[in-house]
C-alpha cells in the first residue's frame, strides 16, 4: 500500500451540473467547522459536500479510535479521493491547515478543478522553524514515541498557537469539540524528513489546476513566511494573500464571512484565467472553471 492510493481519476464535470466545493477540515477538527461555508456556498447554488477525516469520530466513551494514531495523511487523502471518485466530478476545494495540504495532494493527483488553502499546512521540503510553533507542540515532541499515540494539545497551547484570534470564551467553546489527531500525521507533516513513505512530498510539476493560499498575519501555527515558502515552491500555480489581523482558525474566527467570499471569488472569476497561463493540462480546465458561474 503507497502513502496515497487512488481509485482512478475523477471525471471532467457535466455541462449543467452544480458545482461542486469540498470542505476538508485540518488536524483535530471537524466537518462542523464549515458550516458558515456550508450555508454561504449553499446559498450560492453550489452542492457542498464536508467530510470527516477519517477516525474523528466522537465516540460514546470519548475515547478515539483504536487506530486513529497511526493513520496517515495519506489515509486521509486516499478517502477524500474515493468521495471524490463517488461524486463523478472534480470538485472545488477549500481546506484548512492539513485540509489545505490535503487539497495540494489531491490537486497533485489531478482530483481538484481549484483549490484555496486556508493556513495550509506545510508539504515535505518546508522547514518550520518558527519558535512559536513548536511551543505549541512542546508537550507532544518531547514525548517519545508521540508518533504512535494520538495527540491533542492543551488549551493552553491551543490558546496561543491556533486560537489566538479568539475570545477567550469562543476558544474555550471550540476547543470543547476538537478531537485528538493522529501522532503518525503529525509527524508526517511536522517531521517530514523521518518519514520513509514520502507522504507530503509534492511535484509541484503534477498540479495542473490554478490555487490560492490566504494566511494570517497573525498566525503562530503555520506562519505567513512558512506559506510564502510553499507558494514559491509552485512557481506560479499558487498565490498567497495575507489576512490581516487574524490567526490559525480561519474557518471559525470571526470575519469568516470574507474569506469565503473571497474563495468565491477566485473560484469564479479568476482561476480561469489563471488556468489558462499555466500548463496545457491546465488551460484544459479553463474552461470547466469559467463554466462554475
Amino acid at each position: 500500500m503507497t502513502a496515497f492510493e487512488t481509485t482512478g481519476k475523477a471525471q471532467l464535470v457535466k455541462h449543467g451540473e452544480a458545482p461542486a466545493v469540498m470542505l476538508i477540515h485540518g488536524m483535530w477538527s471537524r466537518p462542523h467547522v464549515w458550516d458558515g461555508f456550508r450555508a454561504y456556498f449553499e446559498d450560492r447554488g453550489y452542492e457542498v459536500i464536508a467530510p470527516a477525516l477519517r477516525h474523528h469520530e466522537i465516540s460514546a466513551d470519548g475515547r478515539p479510535h483504536p487506530g486513529l494514531a497511526t493513520t496517515s495523511v495519506g489515509d486521509y487523502a486516499s478517502d477524500i479521493a474515493r468521495e471524490i471518485g463517488k461524486l463523478g466530478r472534480k470538485p472545488l476545494i477549500i481546506g484548512h491547515s492539513m485540509g489545505g495540504l490535503i487539497a495540494q495532494l489531491l490537486a497533485a493527483r489531478g482530483f481538484a478543478r481549484a483549490v484555496v488553502g486556508l493556513a495550509p499546512a506545510q508539504i515535505a521540503g518546508a522547514f518550520n522553524y518558527d519558535i512559536r510553533s513548536s511551543w505549541l507542540f512542546r508537550r507532544e515532541f518531547s514525548s517519545w514515541g508521540f508518533w504512535r499515540k494520538p495527540q491533542l494539545p492543551s488549551f493552553e497551547a491551543m490558546r496561543f498557537g491556533a486560537l489566538n484570534r479568539m475570545k477567550e470564551a469562543e476558544a474555550e467553546e471550540l476547543y470543547g469539540t476538537l478531537v485528538p489527531e493522529s501522532g503518525r500525521a503529525l509527524l508526517e507533516i511536522g517531521f517530514w524528513f523521518l518519514d520513509g513513505r514520502r507522504t507530503t512530498w509534492i511535484n509541484p510539476a503534477d498540479v495542473c489546476c490554478p490555487m490560492l493560499f490566504l494566511t494570517g498575519d497573525e498566525d503562530r501555527l503555520t506562519p505567513l513566511w512558512l506559506t510564502r515558502r510553499i507558494t514559491e515552491f509552485y512557481e506560479g500555480k499558487a498565490r498567497l494573500e495575507a489576512v490581516a489581523g487574524r490567526g490559525h482558525w480561519l474557518p471559525s474566527e470571526p470575519g469568516w464571512e470574507r474569506l469565503a467570499e473571497r474563495a468565491a471569488l477566485f473560484f469564479e472569476t479568476e482561476a480561469a484565467e489563471m488556468a489558462r497561463s499555466l500548463s496545457p493540462a491546465s488551460r484544459a480546465l479553463a474552461g470547466e472553471l469559467a463554466a462554475v458561474r
